[in-house]
């Protein structure tokens, strides 16, 4: 007998996440899934090698359109457990390094209306 196996309905199902609040991502989503971590990294390079912001791939950009609020409007960081980027980071077991430089929460004037 096995024990601690999933159904497979749990597995496909796939991460669970607060929806976002802009109309639609800047890329594709599965594009987005598969290689936002290249864009980011990308952005992240020009913006600290060459002094170029932009905000198409910014780290800033994402959390501004996926960050939650809770039940006290309060923002909740996009890292913590059932987030936006914890959610899928932990279903397939990538660890995020993104949030010991970075804010996990929006800047006021980076936050997509609902």
């Amino acid at each position: 007998m096995l024990t601690g196996v999933l159904p497979l309905s749990v597995i496909a199902d796939g991460p669970i996440f607060p929806r976002a609040r802009g109309e639609r991502c800047v890329e594709p989503v599965g594009m987005m899934r598969r290689a936002h971590f290249e864009f980011l990294n990308h952005h992240g390079q020009q913006t600290v090698e060459r002094g170029i912001r932009t905000g198409r791939h910014s780290l800033a950009g994402c959390i501004g359109c996926h960050a939650a609020r809770d039940q006290n409007a309060d923002w909740i960081p996009v890292s913590a457990p059932g987030q936006f980027c914890d959610s899928c980071h932990s279903y397939a077991a990538v660890r995020i390094d993104c949030f010991s430089c970075h804010r996990a929460v929006p800047e006021a004037d980076r936050v997509m209306a609902n």
